[in-house]
């Protein structure tokens, strides 16, 4: 059966969008797409990161994944704290003393033009594939809930949403994204507490009541101190600390915005609020999971196989009731596109400055301007392609495949930029790529070969494992610099 309120939040969302992007209008070139003229409001550019760091996964896998590990995924929130703190103190200042538009410009500076491209393809397949991950969970969803019904193919409901992010990023890129995104996080924030609120009106609780839930649930278990479980405190602060350097702080998506801000100082106080909101954010998302699993114990509701059908299956079948439709759609939405846009401009960025290098002296800007608007049109071309292939292997919880993934690309780079940071050798450039190669595949071979040798299961510590790899691989090809 068709769902009008999918229909009529869509359609009311994206008028929205549109007039918004249309009031808060570009100039269109490279400068403002790049570097927004590097006068964005710092308060303005932390609320719209909550969004484009959370995405659509976290509004559907956090709280389906409270059936598995509680609500233990709080611990890595908190390393997620202190790996922004890092940032702020440590990799921002470099950014800015370098004035950078892409952060992988100070691989070139540091070790060479090999090490910058190593780095800079690093990170368009990390976020490329991460960001699909995201974007194919919204479209999954919905795909079910109003297209499908229609007879209508997956590849359509794709087709439609990347079209729609390419038409008002096209122009004006990370200028109209640090506005958007503030939009689209009211947007999954309203959303999100909405949700809450609906459950738990179903359920007869209040505030306390609530509390009480959770404390009176197997699931809501917040800290694990058992040092052999993969949930146990340190390892996650510790994987959660990491995992926000490198997806955060060594991420071109994330860093864009931040190098738009007007000085330093300001970037640091985005970096350092947009942390602490993390957590609240969060555990808002942990606190939804806990009720939503109850509710359905409650009521006999028979549990998806996936965590991350739960809350699509509740709202898609109606026991939530047919309001709760409409801001779960607009939540959803706007947090799939807050995600997926930012990712979008990013990946054209660094292709135009790092690869094709379109800002070097003497480079024409016209012949640079359509280049940017052609490698724009490829990376939606490139989404889709991911997308599909996603969808031929299918998934379990979405959220846990990004950040395994993220061991596998982002390990290099750690590894380069702590070489890097914290040594003053000089490396053999014409070595790097094939040390970035070589490390994600031995650390493949370990993760195989852990469980049966030493009877140890690798969590998202395969992150430092890769990073402290490439980064005695890269001792090796070294020498003292003079």
């Amino acid at each position: 059966m068709v769902n009008y309120w999918v229909f009529a939040a869509l359609a009311l969302y994206v008028l929205m969008l549109v007039l918004f992007t249309r009031l808060v209008g570009s100039k269109g070139d490279n400068n403002a797409f790049f570097r927004a003229g590097r006068r964005s409001p710092w308060l303005l550019v932390a609320f719209g990161m909550i969004g484009a760091s959370i995405s659509g996964v976290s509004l559907v896998s956090v709280p389906g994944w409270v059936r598995t590990s509680g609500m233990t995924y709080f611990q890595m929130c908190m390393g997620f704290l202190a790996g922004y703190i890092v940032i702020a103190f440590l990799l921002l200042p470099l950014y800015y003393r370098l004035r950078l538009t892409s952060i992988y410009s100070y691989l070139a500076e540091r070790f060479g033009r090999r090490s910058h491209l190593t780095g800079a393809c690093f990170f368009l397949l990390s976020k490329l594939t991460g960001a699909a991950a995201r974007l194919y969970v919204t479209c999954i969803v919905l795909h079910e809930m109003a297209i499908r019904p229609l007879g209508l193919p997956f590849w359509l409901t794709v087709a439609v949403v990347l079209i729609a992010i390419f038409l008002y990023t096209r122009r004006g890129g990370i200028e109209n994204i640090v506005r958007t995104d503030a939009l689209q996080t009211f947007c999954l924030l309203a959303a999100s507490a909405c949700i809450v609120w609906v459950v738990s009106s179903k359920m007869a609780l209040s505030l306390s009541g609530i509390a009480e839930t959770i404390a009176q649930s197997q699931m809501g278990r917040m800290f694990c101190w058992d040092a052999t479980s993969t949930q146990f405190f340190l390892r996650q602060f510790i994987n959660g600390l990491f995992i926000t350097i490198v997806m955060n702080g060594l991420d071109q998506d994330m860093m864009q915005k931040n190098l738009t801000c007007s000085s330093l100082r300001n970037a640091q106080k985005n970096m350092c609020l947009y942390g602490v909101c993390i957590l609240p954010v969060n555990l808002l998302f942990l606190v939804m999971g806990v009720l939503l699993y109850t509710f359905a114990g409650e009521q006999g509701i028979a549990l998806p196989k996936a965590g991350d059908q739960l809350l699509p299956m509740l709202v898609g079948s109606g026991a939530l009731g047919s309001l709760v439709v409409f801001p779960f759609t607009i939540g959803i939405t706007a947090a799939a596109l807050s995600s997926a846009d930012s990712a979008m401009t990013s990946l054209t960025t660094s292709i135009c400055v790092d690869i094709l290098r379109v800002e070097r002296e003497g480079f024409d800007a016209k012949k640079a301007l359509l280049l940017r608007h052609r490698v724009h049109a490829a990376v939606a071309l490139a989404f889709a392609f991911c997308i599909a292939i996603f969808h031929m292997a299918g998934s379990g919880t979405i959220i846990d495949t990004i950040y395994r993934l993220a061991g596998y690309t982002y390990g290099p780079l750690l590894g380069l930029f702590c070489f890097g940071l914290f040594t003053q050798r000089r490396v053999m450039d014409k070595a790097v790529p094939f040390v970035a190669i070589v490390s994600p595949l031995l650390c493949a071979l370990l993760d195989y070969l852990a469980p049966k040798l030493w009877n140890y299961h690798f969590s998202y510590e395969l992150l430092l494992l890769n990073g402290a790899l490439t980064f005695v691989a890269l001792c090796c090809f070294s020498r003292k610099h003079r």
